[in-house]
């Protein structure tokens, strides 16, 4: 087996821009991700640790170096970008500054003892980790967040000081974005104690989010029909689908059309949609990131398939325009619109797209 691998490289001493080195590699007698840092090494040297717990990034995706070839190959493919945990604070190549990650366990320094901190070391992947750090590098981080709902079942009776530190924080716990898609093989007990701490911070919309914006209108979308015959194919078009919820059915839909899917990372974000009533500031970010990465790839509209979907990125324009300081002219389209158009149904599917923000203006 051969592998096409892509390293980062950067010396902050006598590099201005960082940059990728080109390795071919015939696999012999390497099992991990270890073992081709080393094989690479031996030949180029660079900046790495030499250990199975090293962190790292492959192809956007976090995880340890300790993974085997083969799951490399299965999850990635033959060609692989190795990144560090944070390429803005890479010093000599995979090899990072950590100042910012040890300096927000200080948040916590009263209720800490040495196995605590001994504890936080573990949790670096998960601050490094967390999408909120590219609009809010001020974020406490995940891994406080973390350590904080573990020092609390230990001991309940600090609960009451611990939340009320975790409160004072200006850019705290409604900060958070999951971590589900971008670390391999996520333990999802994890987002579960940030979700519970949130919780315990009143931090969770309490009702119903509404993502419509006063005086908009409110579209029925009607229903998804599974069994209709496709009568128009999307050949021409370039899709952005942002998926949520009923994935299986949109997808299953989209193999139908022979439209051209974009594979876009911004497309597995997370809105963070659960805190939005206390927080829309980074939903509204992500949500600019999504639409302008779709737009600026030569999306002709980005696909949602649920209707809170719809009403964020479409309704909320000029909250999405003031984040990113360009027009939003993307347009947005329901899982059942496309179906109704795909089957003909074009009067039905124009009666919805009227009422957009912005129309489509597809049929």
């Amino acid at each position: 087996m051969k592998l096409e691998i892509s390293l980062f490289k950067f010396d902050k001493n006598s590099d201005y821009l960082p940059f990728y080195t080109k390795h071919f590699l015939k696999i012999t007698n390497e099992n991990t991700l270890l073992d081709i840092l080393n094989t690479i090494n031996n030949e180029n040297p660079f900046g790495y640790e030499n250990d199975e717990n090293f962190d790292l990034v492959v192809n956007g995706t976090y995880l340890k170096a300790s993974i085997k070839i083969e799951d490399l190959v299965k999850n990635f493919g033959k060609d692989l970008t190795i990144e560090p945990i944070s390429v803005r604070r890479a010093g000599n190549d995979l090899i990072i500054n950590e100042d910012d990650f040890n300096e927000k366990l200080n948040i916590l320094d009263d209720f800490i003892s040495q196995e605590d901190k001994k504890n936080y070391q573990n949790l670096k992947q998960y601050y490094y980790s967390s999408n909120t750090l590219n609009y809010k590098s001020e974020y406490i981080g995940d891994a406080i967040l973390i350590l904080a709902h573990d020092l609390i079942t230990v001991n309940k009776e600090n609960e009451k000081a611990i939340l009320d530190i975790l409160k004072s924080q200006e850019i705290g716990a409604s900060y958070h974005t999951s971590l589900e898609k971008r670390i391999l093989d996520f333990d999802i007990a994890i987002e579960e104690k940030i979700v519970n701490l949130q919780k315990k911070l009143n931090l969770l919309n309490e009702k119903e989010a509404n993502f419509r914006v006063k005086n908009t209108l409110i579209i029925e979308f009607g229903n998804f029909e599974e069994e209709t015959e496709i009568k128009h194919d999307f050949k021409d078009f370039n899709i952005a689908y942002f998926p949520s919820k009923n994935q299986e059915q949109t997808n299953s839909l989209l193999e139908k059309l022979n439209a051209n899917i974009l594979n876009l990372e911004t497309l597995k974000l997370d809105l963070a949609k659960n805190t939005f009533n206390k927080n829309p500031e980074i939903t509204y970010n992500i949500a600019t990131t999504i639409s302008l990465d779709a737009f600026d790839n030569n999306a002709d509209f980005l696909l949602v398939d649920n209707d809170e979907d719809f009403y964020l990125f479409d309704y909320n324009r000029k909250a999405l325009e003031k984040c990113s300081g360009r027009e939003m002219i993307l347009p947005i389209i329901h899982v059942n619109e496309l179906q109704k158009l795909a089957s003909g149904q074009h009067k039905a599917a124009n009666e919805t797209l009227v009422k957009h923000q912005i129309n489509p203006e597809i049929i």
